[in-house]
């Protein structure tokens, strides 16, 4: 039945559909589903847009007139299993649509016909007729396509009304059959013929009619309780007739003996395909393969399903020999139990053969098998233990679809393998195979199922499959990606469900016929490693299957749970190279921003001032500050440029000096220390001096000494106030002639914080005077005026000469 979108109005309840199923439109339908509501009557209230109404499973027992007319759209009409036990087809009058009506398993006993010129599908079936209930109207309806019928007589003049009519189906399905008049199913006119028998029915005669009734033959319930013609009887049964090649006997219960008739009956009509399912025998036998007549017959297929044995006195050996005998194409003994299987000592014709949910074990393969025409062979679901066997048996037919599944199949690398070349399919899923599998296949191989074993690796000696397109590892223990250096050709991979976690960059790399790859339900960790697998689906053209919910991170613990595509993985922290490549290039950057800065700013200049300040910065800390003014020694310490040492030589220290001494001035070419270096001796008589006075001109600011002198003394961490600078502007000085290292000078000189040298000479009283103010400081320890005398006395002889050599530029 073809699937319908339906919209449920009362209740969401699933519909069943017992034997034959409607053809249903596919367009949308509104259904109405009242089924098991244990209904007495139609309900009132149909939604009259309804097409299909299902009132299975109900109480109702009598149909009325009225009970249709509101739902005119009524297209499938559903009463199965109810108790209505008269109907008139006058009823549905209205319903112009009507395609399908089921009115089996009621209690029918009769019908008033009335022309549904629509109707497609009429199922009368398990009701309590005691005739056919055909009239003359029901082979008007030319549009009928399935019947079911129902009675518990069958005469010849009920099927002579619808002989016209072309059926497609013919369902008879009786609750009971007391008389059966002996031709009258050859008189239907349908493709195909499925009788329900009740039990304990003689079924024979219904068997050689339906066989010259339609081209396929389906028999249900068929027991022992028949009474079976003998063979010589059955050779006078004249089969001119026959039509059937597809018969199916479904739920059979018999003795050997019957079954061999059956056998043996059907074997010389016109049947080509034989089905027998659900199948039950045993008993004493007393016909074998021996009894058995193989010739004249054009079968081609005998299929026993669901065998089940009762406890019966005859070897198995002569069942299957029975069988295999028979030297037909087809072959399927399924679902049987069968623990062995013989085959003839010639060669057979058999090209199809199917042994699938047995109990088969590696002794089928221990005796010679001639099937030299064999193409397709199942074997899954049994007990099959040696793989090696199975290709020696395989390696003498021409064998192209091989289903070893669900068996205990194991192979050892000691052991040899012979496959034919012919092999292209072949199914190992669901057994006990590890890597050395790879060395037991046919190197013709196509497709290729080995999901469900114990696989952990590909191995690198594997066969080159070059044939191999399709590949199912799936449920095993690989670690990797399996590389297609061996598999050329490969287009579809499936290796879901291993233990894959990061894919190697030899699959992207050499599997770039690969169009289908499944690789979802891994435990994937989502590190750089993983990057190109990720970029597959995006940058090539595989396609992923279960993209991107199957595809989620296991590793880290931070990512679990993270789909694979919502993963970020930055490409710097990934390449490797191109990592070294920034380093170098941000290094370059930064050595050419560090020389540029050198170059420009002058940095070691300020890197060497920092170096001193933090040595001095550190002394301080550990010098109270009654200890720091202790070690004062002078009013002033004097920094100039030498081209201004005239000046200074010649004016202001011979102002500043007076007799009296009130005011001592430390001089660099007076107490320089040779022990010291000439930042060393900078800073000594920065600290113990109280003031710094600063002769500025163009050749100061030009002067690197100059710069230093004045940086420690304005950065001077041995005085708390930062009045301790004087600054003397002895020339005008341009802006643009000041260093930038030199911002705070340029800041002073900005503010005007200095005392300018007059060009007049009549004003140098006043400049002497202030001069004298701003470095005007009590020091009047006598015991440190004695040291300074004596420290001076020392060093004025021995160190002049070193003075000059040493400080060149500044003094």
């Amino acid at each position: 039945m073809r699937l319908i979108r339906n919209i449920y109005i009362f209740c969401s309840i699933v519909m069943t559909v017992e034997g034959e199923a409607p053809e249903l439109p596919e367009e949308r339908e509104l259904m109405t589903n009242c089924s098991n509501m244990s209904l007495r009557k139609v309900p009132a209230d149909l939604t009259p847009a309804t097409t299909t109404l299902d009132l299975s499973y109900n109480l109702l027992f009598q149909l009325q007139s009225s009970d249709f007319h509101s739902v005119s759209k009524l297209k499938v009409l559903i009463l199965r299993h109810n108790r209505i036990q008269q109907l008139n087809l006058k009823t549905f009058e209205f319903n112009k649509e009507l395609r399908y009506l089921d009115l089996s398993n009621n209690r029918l006993k009769s019908v008033t016909w009335y022309l549904l010129a629509g109707l497609r599908y009429l199922d009368l079936s398990f009701n309590d007729f005691d005739t056919m209930p055909i009239c003359e109207e029901a082979g008007n309806m030319s549009h009928l396509e399935i019947l079911g019928l129902s009675g518990a007589k069958i005469q010849k003049s009920d099927f002579q009304k619808i002989a016209h009519l072309h059926l497609n189906s013919v369902f008879l399905g009786f609750r009971t059959l007391s008389h059966y008049e002996e031709g009258s199913l050859p008189i239907l006119n349908t493709t195909k013929l499925h009788i329900v028998l009740p039990m304990d029915t003689n079924f024979w005669v219904l068997l050689r009619d339906g066989i010259k009734t339609s081209k396929i033959l389906e028999m249900t319930n068929i027991d022992g309780k028949s009474q079976f013609v003998s063979y010589e009887m059955q050779r006078n049964i004249s089969l001119e007739n026959a039509k059937t090649s597809v018969l199916l006997l479904n739920k059979v219960d018999l003795l050997w003996d019957d079954l061999f008739h059956i056998l043996q009956f059907v074997w010389h009509t016109s049947v080509e395909h034989f089905q027998i399912q659900n199948v039950t025998f045993g008993g004493k036998a007393y016909l074998d393969h021996n009894s058995f007549d193989y010739s004249n017959t054009v079968m081609r297929t005998i299929k026993l399903e669901h065998v089940h044995f009762r406890v019966f006195y005859i070897q198995q050996d002569n069942i299957y020999l029975l069988l295999t005998k028979m030297d037909i194409e087809n072959l399927t003994i399924s679902n049987a139990q069968m623990p062995h299987m013989l085959f003839p000592n010639y060669p057979t014709k058999f090209q199809y053969l199917n042994f699938a949910n047995n109990i088969l074990t590696d002794e089928l393969f221990k005796r010679t098998i001639q099937l030299p025409h064999l193409k397709t062979l199942l074997l899954n679901s049994n007990k099959l233990e040696t793989l090696s066997l199975v290709s020696c048996f395989a390696n003498n037919t021409p064998l192209e679809h091989l289903d070893l599944s669900q068996n205990l199949l194991q192979h050892k690398n000691d052991e040899n393998c012979s496959w034919p070349e012919t092999v292209v399919n072949m199914n190992l899923s669901y057994n006990k195979l590890s890597d050395s599998v790879f060395r037991c296949l046919p190197k013709g191989i196509q497709i290729l199922d080995l999901n469900n074993n114990q696989i952990q690796t590909v191995p690198k000696e594997t066969i080159h499959l070059m044939a191999l397109r399709e590949l199912n590892i799936a449920f095993n223990f690989l670690t990797d990606l399996p590389g297609c250096s061996h598999f050329s050709r490969l287009s579809i991979l499936n290796v879901e469900m291993n233990l894959i976690l990061s894919p190697s960059l030899d699959f992207v790399q050499s599997c770039q016929e690969v169009k289908t790859l499944n690789a979802g339900r891994n435990p994937f960790r989502c590190t750089c490693e993983l990057k190109n697998f990720i970029q597959l689906e995006t940058y090539s053209e595989v396609m992923m299957v279960g993209w991107s919910d199957s595809y989620t991170c296991e590793y880290p613990l931070n990512l679990r749970g993270t789909r694979l595509k919502d993963v970020h993985l930055p490409e710097l922290s990934c390449n490797t190279a191109l990592l070294i490549v920034t380093i170098v290039v941000i290094m370059l950057v930064l050595g050419l921003a560090v020389a540029f800065c050198c170059l420009h700013f002058d940095l070691p200049w300020y890197f060497r001032m920092l170096g001193q300040c933090t040595q001095t910065w550190h002394r301080v800390r550990k010098t109270t500050q009654e200890q720091l003014k202790r070690n004062v020694r002078f009013h002033a310490f004097i920094s100039y440029s030498e081209h201004d040492s005239l000046w200074v030589k010649n004016e202001l220290i011979p102002n500043l000096e007076k007799e009296d001494g009130s005011i001592l001035i430390c001089l660099y070419e007076r107490y320089f220390d040779p022990g010291k270096s000439i930042s060393e001796n900078i800073v000594s008589f920065i600290e113990k001096s109280y003031k710094s006075i600063f002769v500025l001109s163009p050749n100061f600011v030009q002067n690197e000494w100059c710069h230093y002198e004045f940086y420690f003394a304005y950065h001077n961490l041995f005085h708390e106030n930062s009045d301790h600078i004087i600054l003397i502007l002895l020339e005008p000085i341009p802006f643009y002639c000041i260093p930038t290292r030199c911002h705070k000078l340029k800041t002073l000189l900005e503010k005007k914080a200095y005392l300018e040298w007059p060009k007049d000479r009549r004003k140098c009283g006043l400049f002497w005077a202030n001069l004298r103010v701003a470095i005007n400081v009590n020091i009047s320890a006598t015991r440190e005026m004695y040291e300074l005398q004596t420290f001076t006395e020392l060093n004025e002889e021995s160190r002049g000469s070193t003075v000059s050599l040493m400080r060149t530029d500044c003094l």
